[in-house]
């Protein structure tokens, strides 16, 4: 296929995102780039892998958008995501990308699959474990708190991240027969609770002195919050990159490689 059918496809998708509010203009610039990285190392089965996650992770994040209203409180971003959001989901599937035409070998395939399985199951995960009737509970003390917390758990919530996890694994399985669907799913499922670890103890709480809401903003009720747990730069942007990257860290470790 002619390199310009890609590019032309990459901006297209980019565009579609902007035009349906599932990216900012941010958002799209840096969506054409990690096209552009994933596209010189795993060429068009690299893109579809890439778009089956956007495509997914959007559809879940326009979903029952209504019933995630008072969500929407808590989180800083909304479901537009601008370039942070998208670099840190899409820059180590691209600079694992990049790294397979310098220096081949077929782990880097494998661990380029499980980023992007990491990062739908957490995108999964939120999206529909917000939607669950049950209140949340968080990881480290068990307590219930309200959707949308960092680092709280469902049983929906961990069903949607398997299902995200093997979601990405079957269709890369599709593109490469020879892709492990148990492995890349158990893996993408692990970046999930790392995702909620990090949640739980390092992410930035605030709490709002007028509403009394802990919330990621910075600012509510048109002012500043006060930061009642974790580090100032240690956002959720921040921990979906570290997921991703202990992920594939660890699946480093448990094959061994030298």
């Amino acid at each position: 296929m002619n390199e310009w059918v890609y590019v032309a496809a990459i901006i297209a998708v980019a565009i579609g995102g902007w035009w349906i509010r599932s990216l900012s203009v941010s958002g799209a610039v840096a969506t054409v780039f990690v096209g552009l990285a994933v596209v010189l190392g795993f060429s068009w089965k690299g893109l579809l892998i890439l778009g089956a996650f956007f495509v997914s992770s959007s559809c879940w994040s326009q979903f029952q958008q209504k019933r995630k209203t008072k969500m929407l409180e808590k989180i800083e971003k909304g479901a537009q995501r601008d370039y942070i959001q998208v670099l840190a989901n899409g820059s180590i599937p691209a600079a694992l990308s990049l790294l397979s035409i310098y220096f081949p070998s077929p782990h880097w395939l494998d661990m380029f699959i499980i980023s992007i399985a990491a990062a739908n199951a957490d995108t999964w995960a939120s999206e529909i474990g917000s939607l669950g009737r049950r209140p949340p509970r968080l990881l480290t003390t068990w307590e219930k708190v309200e959707a949308g917390t960092s680092g709280a758990v469902t049983m929906l919530g961990t069903c949607a991240a398997l299902a995200g996890a093997f979601f990405i694994a079957v269709v890369g399985s599709f593109l490469w027969p020879n892709i492990p669907v148990v492995t890349v799913s158990f893996f993408g499922l692990l970046g999930s609770f790392f995702d909620t670890w990090f949640g739980a103890v390092w992410q930035t709480t605030y709490r709002c002195q007028i509403c009394g809401i802990d919330t990621e903003k910075k600012e509510h009720c048109g002012q500043k919050t006060v930061r009642i747990k974790g580090y100032r730069l240690i956002n959720n942007d921040v921990v979906n990159w570290l997921s991703i990257l202990c992920s594939i860290i660890v699946y480093l470790f448990v094959t061994k490689l030298p």
